[in-house]
């Protein structure tokens, strides 16, 4: 074998492995997109168009999907679990889903949950509100349904409105349902984040009361996370009096 055909074939080997790091690199590249962008960016649940946000009306909450939540028949099990998805590349929470039973509700008084400061998080207060500040850290699965503390895959950057004549009496409903039957209630909470936005715009709320299909416990909301009178970037969190 000649020098030249040794060279040659040594290119080609050298080639060879040039375009299979290439190849590699431009898969990895894609890979990396495809999760970056499902981790930016909420699972929309049906019902929900997160391109055509229902506006605001005047009411803390609007029915979607006609009131009727997206769960399939194999999910509605009388066994109770709570399950919180993993913090997105933003630090964002995702879907919170649960079966709600006696036996998931707490049995001691709710702990200090300062620890946790969610995304958009501001300490501000404004007169007019009530307990006087803007944001609550908002509980995705209410503690009284789930017993969460600092949980910070269940913790958002909720307005005292959204957190108090949003999301509270659907938790209150629930609880009470539960305590005085001690039936199950299918529970899936999704905030709802626009692009990059690190404070959600509000809050899909589904349930279904499950022994009795739904005669007791059906609803799909979506709950607002604005306060009268106070305008929000949900980009940052930052807010001022309208």
């Amino acid at each position: 074998m000649n020098n030249k055909t040794r060279v040659d074939k040594k290119n080609i080997r050298i080639f060879g492995i040039m375009l299979f790091l290439v190849v590699t690199l431009f898969v990895a590249f894609f890979i990396y997109r495809y999760i970056e962008n499902k981790s930016t960016s909420n699972t929309n649940i049906v019902g929900l168009d997160i391109n055509k946000l229902p506006e605001y009306n005047g009411k803390p909450y609007v029915v979607i999907n006609n009131n009727e939540p997206n769960f399939d028949k194999s999910e509605l099990v009388s066994k109770s679990f709570e399950k919180y998805s993993e913090l997105d590349s933003l630090k964002r929470c995702g879907v919170a889903d649960s079966i709600i039973g006696q036996d998931l509700m707490p049995t001691s008084k709710r702990e200090n949950i300062s620890s946790v400061k969610p995304t958009g998080w501001k300490s501000v207060k404004y007169n007019g509100i009530e307990g006087g500040s803007l944001y609550n850290r908002c509980h995705l699965i209410g503690f009284q349904l789930a017993g969460e503390n600092a949980n910070k895959r269940n913790l958002i950057t909720g307005t005292r409105y959204l957190n108090t004549k949003g999301m509270l009496p659907f938790e209150n409903m629930i609880a009470d349902y539960v305590k005085e039957t001690n039936n199950h209630v299918r529970y899936r909470v999704t905030p709802i984040f626009v692009g990059n936005e690190l404070v959600a715009r509000g809050i899909q709320i589904e349930a279904i009361s499950i022994e009795d299909n739904g005669k007791a416990i059906k609803f799909n909301v979506y709950c607002f996370n604005i306060q009268p009178n106070i305008e929000i970037d949900y980009k940052t969190g930052n807010s001022w009096r309208k």
